[in-house]
């Protein structure tokens, strides 16, 4: 059972380390802006490692799975978010609502990433490549094992999300979002998005 948990552990956190950037991006613009909540972003973790979890499950039961050659595809999904937050912050500041008027929902950084389903959408992009870690381990492990790896990656998220939430309180740093979160937040989106789709293609 310790062997279990140990593997599971160690196994979560092999895979998800890159998943503590996208928290904490996440986190801080919530702090700075209030879009989108912190629940929001928790819920949106479990929704995609959850989804992460089935899918491997799946093809662990030889489920029919999508190929590993077209992951990277889902690097579309981050990127197409982080361009559209940049044309949402030049429309609003062509407009004259670059954030003078204290309405925080109205910056591009809080259109990236504003709900549970996009919150979803960006954790299962990119974690997109975890499945082919993840189905050979449920497939050798056992329906035991699994129901104890199942259980220690539900604990770690909540760890990751403590841990982002963290990360993302200290002040300077939320101030410098606050400043430039309407496009830089929208340009880190669209660089994990370009990163993701690269790992597929040059994998």
């Amino acid at each position: 059972m310790l062997q279990t948990i140990g593997t599971a552990a160690a196994v979560f956190a092999g895979t998800n380390v890159d998943d503590i950037i996208i928290l904490t991006v996440l986190f801080l613009t919530s702090r700075a802006g209030g879009v989108p909540r912190p629940w929001q972003i928790v819920v949106g973790q479990y929704a995609g490692i959850t989804a992460l979890v089935a899918v491997s499950a799946a093809a662990a039961l030889g489920l029919a799975v999508v190929p590993d050659r077209w992951v990277g595809l889902l690097g579309l999904v981050p990127f197409g978010m982080g361009a559209w937050g940049l044309v949402k912050a030049w429309k609003a500041r062509r407009a004259g609502k670059d954030g003078d008027d204290g309405d925080a929902g109205d910056d591009g950084s809080s259109r990236v990433a504003s709900g549970v389903l996009s919150i979803a959408g960006v954790t299962v992009a990119n974690g997109a490549d975890n499945i082919s870690v993840y189905t050979p381990m449920f497939r050798t492990i056992g329906p035991v094992s699994s129901v104890v790896t199942v259980v220690v990656f539900a604990v770690l998220v909540a760890v990751w999300c403590a841990a982002a939430s963290w990360l993302g309180s200290h002040r300077k740093v939320i101030a410098l979002v606050e400043r430039t979160g309407a496009w830089l937040v929208p340009v880190v989106f669209m660089v994990i998005g370009a990163v993701i789709a690269a790992e597929s293609i040059f994998r």
